[in-house]
């Protein structure tokens, strides 16, 4: 009779043991995958607010874990989309300084890099910039000089087509330093903004390793530059000039970073000595570093 009486608080008290047991012996990770699979449903019925606070919460609570760098990816996408472009560089910057190895994060490098310029190229001021009030003798250039920005760089990043201003007049100025760093061996340059990679181009560079090693100084620039060779002048926009829309001269007399005619010869050492850049990279590149900007060209 007792054991009748008994029976049912056993068989509960069983399905307990059992299921703390279940509980307890879950894979590791299940409640991280749970939290990041509701932040993806949420994404999906564009519940974005409600996304991004589930993100962070994965990110908070297992900050070791890799789904923390799918978690910064995501929120770095959404925050995109918010228009918030700095949340968003940020949140790519944290994934790669956490979770390099981790293929989403890989996959994202061309996504950080497209924010760089973007952020660079817009209004938004952050900790490279400042916002500088126009006072009466100001021009983009004295502005710029004072800066150790450009004046192409003033005007693209405020939407200004001109040179006119007025005092008063409230602009974003670049302030970070920039530098250039050319690996030979990878066919690459990086653009450096207070000694962090912000962007990488493919290039050329010259076959025979004659492209100049050392650290050195744009001293010049030119728009559609003419193409002096063997005695013969090749204007700017001949299909012959092989120095494209842009030239960045630097301290070594007779080299210098440009653009190019021939694409497909981006990637390999093939050059007389330059560094040989697509029109739009080299274009992009103009606008951002002033002269005197420090050129490192590494084997």
């Amino acid at each position: 009779m007792k054991l009748k009486v008994l029976l049912p608080a056993i068989v509960a008290a069983v399905i307990l043991i059992v299921i703390v047991v279940i509980f307890v012996s879950a894979p590791f990770g299940s409640k991280e995958g749970a939290i990041l699979n509701s932040a993806k449903t949420l994404e999906k019925e564009a519940k974005v607010d409600e996304a991004i606070k589930e993100y962070e919460r994965m990110i908070a609570e297992y900050p070791q874990s890799k789904r923390a760098g799918q978690a910064y990816v995501s929120l770095a996408s959404l925050y995109e989309k918010q228009g918030k472009l700095i949340e968003a560089r940020d949140a790519y910057r944290k994934a790669f300084e956490t979770y390099p190895d981790l293929d989403i994060v890989k996959n994202a490098k061309g996504k950080l890099e497209d924010l760089n310029i973007k952020i660079l190229f817009s209004p938004l001021v952050d900790t490279s910039s400042k916002t500088y009030e126009v006072q009466a003798g100001d021009s983009l250039g004295k502005i710029a000089k004072a800066s150790g920005t450009t004046v192409d760089l003033i005007r693209k990043s405020n939407g200004i087509s001109g040179d006119k201003i007025r005092h008063g007049m409230r602009l974003k100025v670049v302030t970070a330093k920039f530098s250039v760093v050319v690996d030979k061996s990878q066919n690459v340059l990086y653009l450096k903004e207070n000694e962090e990679i912000i962007k990488a181009y493919k290039v050329s560079t010259g076959s025979n390793n004659s492209t100049p090693v050392g650290t050195f100084r744009i001293e010049n620039k030119l728009v559609d530059p003419v193409w002096y060779s063997a005695g013969a002048v090749v204007p700017a926009g001949s299909p012959e000039n092989i120095l494209g829309t842009r030239w960045l001269g630097i301290s070594k007399p007779g080299y210098g970073i440009h653009g190019t005619t021939d694409p497909a010869s981006l990637g390999r050492q093939v050059t007389a000595g330059c560094v040989r850049m697509l029109n739009a990279d080299v274009e992009e590149l103009y606008v951002i570093v002033p002269v005197g900007t420090e050129v490192t060209i590494l084997d």
